[in-house]
């Protein structure tokens, strides 16, 4: 398992490569006014492709939390080298009615009329309930919603205005293969002796009790990434950042945890398990002894994950991907710099 995650070189990611996806992408809302097409049937597991073969009006809408400029620059240089092969538009505001509808409009514009909806959060619950209903896919408005960073009422939502199908993958990057790799190099970028070093994943995590297991779960696969790669203890913890009653503890809990790691090895990183930067928790683990990383941005790996959703998303409708053949992995082409790993970050913003 080490060797197999510390020496993927630049080389071997332009190569196609087989695609470990989550859980099938759901196709339920049709195009409107049209009627409902029939469902999709399935590709046969030999073809490298649907026998639809029309990819020129299909498009990505790529929904993300958003934050300052280097955030959603982030962002917008992960999917860079999409934008030749689909059309694609940015939604930022953790499902923001307005800017859902612009990006629907700026595709509608370009000719698109199936919309691949593809969510760039770690968790796959994350606004699941008010993205649904605002798609159109559910008839159930949520009690509340988080729009923005304003908690309104469901009925203050209104479904969105468009003729296209929409295609809602209901993944997060959280237990993905590309989170696993990222991670790591997270780690091996830090930690002179894996042997001696005490990592901790801390996530964002949910204020619902059996959704933050979930999370918590989907952490352990990168815990084990870790953990196979010879580190020598890996936890994972979650700050329940928006619910004060469980952040309290999770605070608690979290320092208490680094501060074991802190007696116990010589080292102790701390990784945040996150879309982009270290969050909170530098004023969390105030007075304790570590060294903080990167989150999952910047990284080649994340573009990976979006094209890899995309594709699976539409192929699950019985569509071709401009991005590649169904049940195959898009690999973004890394810039060597002296060969590095995939799973290393590029100085200077230059990665693709």
């Amino acid at each position: 398992m080490q060797a197999t995650f510390r020496n993927w070189t630049a080389a071997a990611t332009l190569c196609w490569a087989a695609w470990a996806c989550a859980t099938p992408a759901d196709t339920s809302r049709p195009p409107t006014p049209a009627p409902a097409p029939p469902p999709a049937e399935s590709a046969p597991s030999d073809a490298g492709a649907p026998a639809d073969s029309d990819t020129a009006s299909v498009g990505l809408l790529l929904m993300a939390h958003g934050g300052g400029q280097e955030w959603n620059e982030g962002v917008k240089q992960a999917i860079g080298g999409l934008r030749d092969r689909i059309p694609v538009a940015i939604a930022f505001g953790m499902a923001s009615p307005h800017t859902l509808q612009a990006s629907l409009d700026s595709l509608g514009q370009r000719g698109v009329r199936t919309v691949a909806v593809v969510r760039l959060f770690v968790s796959g619950a994350s606004f699941l309930h008010p993205t649904e209903y605002l798609f159109g896919l559910r008839p159930d408005a949520p009690a509340r919603a988080m729009i923005g960073h304003r908690m309104v009422d469901g009925d203050e939502l209104t479904p969105l205005r468009t003729d296209a199908r929409i295609l809602l993958d209901r993944n997060g990057l959280a237990g993905s293969d590309q989170a696993g790799r990222i991670l790591l190099a997270r780690a091996d970028a830090t930690a002179r002796t894996p042997s001696e070093t005490g990592v901790l994943l801390i996530g964002h995590g949910m204020g619902d009790e059996g959704e933050n297991r979930e999370v918590l779960t989907a952490m352990e696969d990168a815990a084990e990434v870790l953990r196979s790669s010879g580190y020598a203890d890996v936890g994972v913890a979650t700050l329940r950042e928006d619910w004060a009653a469980a952040r309290a503890e999770a605070e608690e809990q979290i320092r208490a945890s680094v501060a074991r790691m802190g007696e116990e090895h010589a080292t102790v990183v701390v990784i945040p398990y996150r879309v982009h930067g270290f969050g909170p928790y530098a004023k969390v683990l105030d007075g304790l002894k570590y060294v903080a990383t990167e989150g999952l941005l910047p990284h080649p790996l994340v573009t990976e994950w979006i094209a890899g959703r995309t594709t699976e998303t539409l192929c699950a409708a019985g569509l071709r991907s401009p991005l590649g053949p169904c049940g195959m992995a898009f690999q973004p082409e890394l810039q060597s710099r002296g060969n590095p790993r995939a799973g290393e970050s590029f100085p200077n913003g230059d990665s693709p």
